[in-house]
């Protein structure tokens, strides 16, 4: 699977007599004095700029095989020449075996965007005939504008409309207020369509459907009567450029995939399938803390070892990448068995183990330590894990700009009991050994994380009635598109943690503090994740939006609602998310029903990383207790604390003349409860969030319809 296969594929018609072109120089042709006048340019570049591959339609005919290669076909504003000034040689009519072409690959699940205009009757083409296959008709009639404020440009032909306010901004319609119609016609549409725009009651004629959006079989298709408003003279005149890309995404509709193709050979093979057997034996004889205590399973504990140090030699050819580290292994299982099984200590495997040295993409790697893992198993037992490097040159290019040489974006192939959990990460911190090694690595399974966040917010957006933006339809749907956007944002967000204003150690975790300042740095680093995708998004990175999203549903729907109460820090940092947003009006939720601020939303994401930026910036001349408080006054003023909190009390109520441990001591095991949103939530999302737990990229994902 290519790395642009994930973003929709667009034809743009160009064939047949278009006043519309794709190019500037094109358009330079047919209106030298103005190009941008019949230039899509800055429409395609946007696309582009979204990821998608957008490319000319020349075909002589339009058939099923052919539009089969794309996801979106669009029609901009066909005229015959002498009508207008066009680019394309064949006439603007679609033949019968075309129209039919295009009615099936619609309904066979294809996207159509269609750009009409309001002389459709005089221009010579037949559209109003092939969008009449979908129950949609576009009338020949200029929409005139009597109410001065709704003039564009004081013109009553350039209407400004609002967008349907029914839809309430959600959906296709996301981050988009207005637009401008020039000389517009209007179109009679079927009951189910959505109408995305609508003249004024002051319009002539009033109360009409200017565009609309609507689902034919499994296909899309979205029409507006006018072609001018996307057009490089206009596409950034209100909301239009969002517009436009949410229609094309919206119109290609949101495709599952499963990113997998299947378990490697490795993985197949016979000798990983007795290597992980031989693993799975010896954790059942081994005590939390890695040791097999009783001598009567010793000669067993003996003979699986001998088992996995046969596979392991078996297998090495195969990682030659990996050479000295499976060489060191097998002296490791031997200094462990001549230790008489006591808790096991790898250092020498560990300190071989360089993964980072080079980042392939594809790269397989054979790994097998004693060790505990995160939000999974606490026991220090063996694991045997098979993965995947996931790094393509983009994310490669990302991190040449963030500088995380340590970073390791891995998908699973195969694992043993310890990571049929909720962990998705793998550390050298978590292995065994005797003494602290320096660390070089660190890898994060992006497939998990990609599977469990479609799963779980797939769930909650139909739980909650959320409509999400189209980008963020394709991201629950698509299992490669959210495993690169977690890559993306695992980079980043890894190379926060030492960077910055840092009143204290980033990795305080070691640290006994209050569990809210933990919440608050893996919120930061969150949150300037946040705010790095938005400026990719608006430098055209086409995981800048993506990303965006990802930490946004993930952070509100499955941090809160996941593991226990006690001490739950990252729990806490999706509340302080929620109460934020909620308190600034970029979070609704009302008639039980969740809905954003799309437009306002990402700027107050990163209003939220800068106030916390700057707690931790005066943090510096705060004492340790000091910064303490400010943290909990900071937020305990979004999120409220529990009836029985000491800390709430204020300064008068706590113990500040004795050790901090004492403070700490009187921290509630769940300070900050759950407000009735997440209460709720949480009972209809258990079995969702349990569901998740083991999740890989190859697992069903129930995508809402």
């Amino acid at each position: 699977m290519s790395e642009n296969s994930v973003f929709p594929r667009v034809v743009v018609e160009q064939a047949r007599s278009c006043a519309w072109a794709t190019t500037l120089d094109r358009a330079r042709e047919l209106v030298p004095v103005n190009p941008g006048d019949v230039s899509l340019a800055q429409a395609v570049q946007a696309l582009r700029r979204r990821g998608m591959s957008v490319a000319d339609g020349l075909l002589p005919q339009v058939t099923v095989d052919a539009l089969r290669e794309t996801d979106v076909y669009v029609i901009p504003h066909l005229a015959r020449q002498g009508v207008e000034r066009t680019t394309g040689d064949l006439p603007p009519v679609y033949a019968p075996a075309e129209l039919d072409a295009i009615e099936q690959y619609v309904r066979a699940g294809g996207g159509l965007v269609v750009l009409a205009e309001c002389d459709t009757a005089t221009s010579g083409n037949n559209l109003d005939e092939l969008l009449g296959r979908f129950g949609v008709h576009v009338e020949s009639v200029v929409v005139q504008e009597a109410a001065g404020d709704r003039r564009h440009g004081g013109n009553a032909t350039w209407v400004r409309s609002d967008i349907a306010p029914e839809l309430g901004g959600q959906g296709i319609v996301a981050a988009v207020e207005g637009a401008v119609f020039y000389r517009t016609g209007v179109l009679d549409v079927p009951a189910d369509a959505v109408v995305l725009a609508r003249t004024s009651p002051t319009a002539s004629p009033a109360g009409r459907p200017l565009a609309a959006a609507l689902q034919v079989g499994r296909g899309r298709v979205v029409v507006f009567s006018d072609s001018d408003l996307f057009g490089d003279d206009c596409i950034d005149d209100l909301d239009q450029r969002t517009l436009w890309t949410n229609a094309v995404t919206w119109a290609a509709g949101a495709h599952q995939d499963s990113a997998s193709d299947g378990a490697s050979a490795v993985a197949r093979s016979a000798d990983w399938v007795a290597l992980k057997s031989a693993v799975e034996d010896l954790r059942g004889l081994q005590g939390a803390d890695g040791a097999v205590a009783e001598p009567a399973d010793h000669a067993r504990a003996a003979e699986l070892v001998d088992e996995i140090v046969a596979r392991i030699a078996a297998l090495a050819p195969l990682f030659a990448h990996d050479a000295e580290y499976l060489a060191a292994l097998p002296r490791d299982f031997r200094s462990w068995v001549e230790s008489g099984f006591a808790r096991p200590e790898f250092d020498e495997s560990l300190a071989a183990f360089r993964p980072d040295l080079d980042r392939a993409d594809g790269a397989e790697h054979l790994v097998v330590f004693p060790m505990y893992t995160q939000n999974g198993n606490a026991g220090k037992v063996f694991e045997a894990v098979l993965l995947r490097v996931v790094w393509p040159e983009w994310l490669a290019d990302v991190e040449r700009r963030y500088g995380n040489e340590k970073f390791l974006s891995v998908a699973f192939e195969d694992f043993t009991p310890g990571y049929d959990t909720h962990s998705a990460v793998l550390f050298p911190e978590t292995v065994t050994v005797a003494r602290t090694p320096e660390f070089h690595w660190g890898a994060i399974f992006c497939d998990r994380e990609a599977a469990r966040f479609r799963r779980v917010t797939g769930a909650a957006s139909e739980i909650l009635s959320l409509q999400l933006p189209p980008d963020g339809e394709r991201l629950v749907a698509s299992q490669s598109l959210a495993q690169s956007t977690f890559a993306m944002w695992d980079l980043i967000h890894d190379r926060t943690h030492s960077r910055g204003d840092l009143p204290f150690d980033p990795f305080m975790i070691k640290q006994r503090m209050p569990y809210w300042q933990y919440a608050l740095e893996e919120l930061r680093c969150d949150l300037t994740t946040f705010r790095e995708a938005y400026r990719l998004e608006q430098e055209g990175h086409p995981y800048g939006l993506p990303v965006q999203l990802a930490i946004l549903c993930d952070r509100l729907f499955r941090f809160p609602i996941t593991g226990d109460r006690v001490r739950n820090y990252d729990g806490l940092g999706g509340q302080l998310l929620f109460a934020y947003l909620h308190r600034h009006g970029a979070l609704r939720w009302r008639d039980n029903r969740l809905s954003f601020d799309w437009k306002e939303l990402p700027l107050q994401v990163i209003r939220l990383g800068e106030e916390i930026e700057e707690l931790y910036r005066t943090g510096i001349d705060r004492s340790k207790v000091g910064q303490w408080l400010a943290s909990y006054q900071f937020v305990s003023s979004y999120v409220a604390p529990g009836p029985g909190s000491v800390w709430a009390k204020g300064t008068e109520a706590l113990p500040l003349d004795g050790e901090p441990r004492g403070l700490v001591d009187l921290v509630l095991p769940d300070e900050f409860p759950l407000n009735v949103f997440y209460e709720a939530l949480r009972r209809k999302m258990s079995a969702v969030i349990e569901s998740a737990r083991g999740i890989t990229a190859s697992a069903p994902i129930e995508v809402p319809a």
